[in-house]
C-alpha cells in the first residue's frame, strides 16, 4: 500500500464511518476540531485503523497529532515499519 492509498483509505473511513464532511478533510486541518470525536469515537477510530492497516495503536499516540497530516504520517510510518519487519 503506497502513501496515496493509505491517505485515501483513511479519508474513506473518516467520511463513511465517522461522518466527517469531505470538504473539511485537508492535511492542514486540526484533527480534534475536524473529526469532533468523543472518547468512544476514539476507540472506534483505533479499531478502524487496526482493521484497515493491521497494526496495533496505542491511545497515547494520538496526543502528539495536531493535524490530519500528522495522522496520515503516523499511519504511513507504522505501515513502513511493518513492511520492514
Amino acid at each position: 500500500m503506497n502513501k496515496e492509498q493509505i491517505i485515501d483509505t483513511i479519508n474513506h473511513f473518516l467520511i463513511e464511518d465517522f461522518e466527517v464532511d469531505e470538504s473539511k478533510i485537508k492535511p492542514s486541518a486540526p484533527i480534534k476540531e475536524t473529526l469532533d470525536l468523543d472518547s468512544l469515537d476514539y476507540v472506534d477510530l483505533v479499531v478502524s485503523i487496526e482493521s484497515n492497516f493491521g497494526f496495533k495503536v496505542k491511545p497515547e499516540d494520538f496526543q502528539s497529532m495536531l493535524t490530519l497530516q500528522d495522522f496520515y504520517d503516523y499511519v504511513i510510518q507504522k505501515m513502513e515499519d511493518k513492511s520492514n519487519i
